[in-house]
């Protein structure tokens, strides 16, 4: 449970970025949603940057914390914190100078392409704190501490709420009642993005104090964050094919915004691109991630045990945890999917009241709905395998299925057939059944069960 109030209020930073995007005056509000569909995936960068450190700080830590080696588990938490503030600078400086080739790859419109690139630069500069928050989280998990990490993540979302709201100067809607905005900055999507970087600096800091302060066994000190290579390739070794899976996932992703940039400069009209068909995508994305984040949370939940177990060299109990799992994701996960299907204009409305929107969005949420027990099983079990070190066949399996699969199924429904967003979302659910089984396949083979990391 703690682990699902860290990664739901990790969406709800999104989620609020995107509310108050669509309320924004002076500027459209349509191509400011554009703006923060788009660079949401950008922010997704960040998380699929650092999770190969976490999840290779996660594995050692938990095998360390399950065989009671406490000073390997020091040494892999310096470590990784360590290594995930720089490699923060390396991100946001390919960030900041990637996000204006990114916009014309994806076919924006100026306005839209303007709002991103300021979005996108504010961002960039708050990269290193924000990977020592998504990192340290990681690794405390690893020593089963997830209480501390709940307690971050709620900070941090009540700091961003207020402070993106406060220099934006939205005035926020909620049903009726209107909430006048009494600050002056109105800085708009910037002053969103300065709030989620004001969070990320904040969780950055709480995470370093839980960190020095020590839970469960595994504390830090300063003499864990210098240099050792032994830890750091171990880090390396079994983190770097679990960025990769990310990365390539990340990839075909991007590629999905390309098809439906395709999508809005066929609808418009003179060479020109129409607003909203990102935006329409990204509303449903944030409505998903509140299903896709409890079988984040309990597929974490199922690496740790089953990382814990394997290094108490007990595998019949790593498996059984994954199973059990996989069980209560689904039956959350599918939970979630009836809301999407019969719910998907009320909550479209709830972020949105355009036209296009409220034509877009619901159909595509009905057929995300349609398909989360897959996704469930897909999330579980591959979290449960990185956790226990197999991320050489979590990236196997996530690549083929994308490059694959997804892809081609998702531009020959959405551009060639002319299907619009909907053939788009045709393609995405039908691979992600298809790699469900993948993974399912990968566990009940067993192979993971000898993974030494």
């Amino acid at each position: 449970m703690p682990v699902l109030v860290q990664q739901t209020m990790q969406a709800c930073v999104g989620m609020v970025d995107l509310m108050l995007s669509g309320r924004l005056e002076g500027e459209s509000a349509k191509a400011a949603m554009d703006a923060i569909g788009v660079g949401s995936y950008v922010t997704w960068f960040i998380l699929i940057a650092m999770t190969g450190l976490g999840i290779g700080g996660q594995a050692i830590i938990a095998r360390a914390m399950g065989s009671g080696n406490r000073q390997e588990a020091h040494y892999a938490l310096g470590q990784a914190l360590m290594l995930s503030a720089l490699w923060g600078v390396v991100v946001g400086a390919t960030m900041w100078f990637g996000i204006g080739p990114l916009a014309q790859v994806c076919q924006l419109s100026e306005q839209v392409t303007q709002l991103l690139i300021q979005y996108t630069h504010v961002i960039a500069v708050s990269l290193p704190a924000a990977g020592v928050m998504l990192v340290g989280a990681m690794c405390l998990y690893g020593a089963g501490e997830t209480m501390l990490p709940s307690i971050i993540a709620i900070a941090v979302n009540a700091v961003n709420l207020v402070v993106s709201w406060a220099l934006s100067g939205v005035d926020f809607t909620i049903g009726k009642t209107m909430i006048e905005n009494p600050f002056t900055f109105d800085m708009g999507l910037v002053g969103i993005a300065a709030g989620t970087s004001i969070c990320y600096c904040l969780g950055a800091i709480l995470t370093l104090w839980v960190a020095f302060r020590g839970v469960k066994d595994l504390k830090l000190s300063l003499v864990d964050l210098k240099l050792n290579r032994p830890i750091t390739r171990r880090l390396i070794r079994v983190g770097l094919p679990g960025f990769f899976d990310s990365l390539m996932m990340w990839l075909a992703n991007l590629f999905v915004l390309i098809f439906i940039g395709m999508i809005a400069k066929a609808a418009g009209e003179n060479g020109l691109t129409i607003d909203g068909l990102q935006g329409a995508h990204i509303i449903a994305i944030r409505w998903e991630a509140f299903s896709f984040l409890p079988g984040f949370a309990i597929g974490t939940a199922a690496g740790t045990l089953a990382g814990q177990f394997l290094g108490a060299n007990n595998p019949q109990m790593a498996q059984r945890s994954i199973v059990i799992c996989t069980v209560i994701a689904s039956v959350m996960m599918g939970l979630f999917g009836l809301v999407f299907i019969f719910g998907g204009e009320m909550l479209t409305r709830i972020i949105s009241s355009d036209e296009l929107h409220l034509k877009e969005t619901p159909p595509i949420l009905l057929i995300g709905g349609s398909v989360q027990v897959f996704f469930a099983i897909n999330l579980v079990i591959r979290q449960g395998l990185r956790g226990v070190g197999d991320t050489r066949w979590t990236f196997l399996i996530t690549t083929v299925s994308s490059y694959a699969i997804r892809l081609p199924v998702a531009w020959f429904f959405g551009v060639y057939l002319q299907w619009g967003l909907t053939g788009i979302w045709i393609g995405l659910s039908g691979e992600l059944s298809i790699r469900a089984l993948l993974f399912l396949a990968r566990f009940l083979h067993g192979g993971w069960k000898s993974i030494e990391v």
